[in-house]
């Protein structure tokens, strides 16, 4: 059995990272360096950083933060923000991160998913998908939508683009099942409804989609709490659980959820 990762998450914006509640109300979390060097060696699995701003301010990505990081950590991690094109790729992992995640250019241009993969392989290539419900009363107003039932009602999943800024109406399963067959490698999925919240992660969506993707899904949004992570790799069947907040601020350590996880029967890296 492969282990589950547990991955701290970077929102960055002006090169601090930075954490809100659904994408908005932003509050300053500290320099991504100094703290990607502290989970690495607290025990984190991956690094997950994201420039939240960078591709609603058509600008590139912040390519120092990512090389002074991987001069200073020895763990996976994964760049994303801002990302237009192959050389944007070709320029973050050659700066030293191991995999690029792709939301609004791949929305835009789905090919960039293709050839990207085709170019450095699928393993460099992760979907970042950004979700929110959309309530229905029954699946009549959702036509050629995958619509399931939740405790607060049916609903379909829609993609936004451009960090939580514009929804463009995709019906997240199918695009996602869509991003798979163009290469992608894994997903990250982020949802607008628990961000920040730390009430759980959306479970619902990531159980469905562990049953109709074939690679592995890292579930965003919600945590807040060790149990909020386990419900993500068991009943939400995620195969790694990303947090930002209950890091940031010291809630929890990344060695006192391993080791709640592992009494709980999850196979996680001690």
């Amino acid at each position: 059995m492969l282990a589950k990762r547990i991955i701290p998450c970077m929102d960055m914006t002006e090169g601090r990272v930075v954490k809100g509640i659904k994408f908005k109300e932003l509050k300053d979390a500290g320099d991504p360096v100094e703290l990607a060097a502290f989970y690495n060696e607290e025990g984190a699995d991956e690094l997950v950083f994201l420039d939240i701003t960078a591709s609603y301010e058509k600008r590139d990505i912040l390519i120092d933060v990512v090389s002074r990081t991987a001069d200073r950590i020895f763990i996976p991690f994964t760049v994303g923000g801002g990302i237009r094109n192959i050389e944007d790729i070709r320029q973050i992992l050659s700066h030293g991160a191991d995999k690029v995640t792709i939301n609004t250019a791949a929305v835009k241009n789905p090919n960039l998913i293709k050839e990207s993969a085709g170019i450095f392989g699928s393993q460099c290539i992760v979907s970042s998908v950004d979700i929110k419900r959309v309530y229905v009363s029954d699946e009549s107003e959702a036509p050629e939508r995958i619509v399931l039932e939740t405790p607060e009602g049916k609903c379909w999943w829609s993609i936004y683009i451009y960090g939580g800024r514009e929804e463009v109406e995709l019906d997240a399963f199918k695009w996602c099942e869509k991003v798979v067959e163009l290469g992608a490698g894994e997903f990250m999925i982020s949802s607008l409804d628990f961000d920040g919240t730390q009430k759980g992660y959306d479970l619902i969506f990531l159980r469905e989609l562990s049953d109709r993707v074939p690679v592995p899904i890292i579930a965003s949004s919600g945590a807040g709490t060790p149990e909020h992570l386990l419900e993500a790799l068991t009943i939400g069947n995620s195969d790694a659980a990303l947090a930002a907040s209950i890091f940031h601020y010291g809630t929890y350590r990344i060695k006192e959820i391993k080791e709640f996880l592992a009494k709980k029967g999850v196979s996680v890296r001690l």
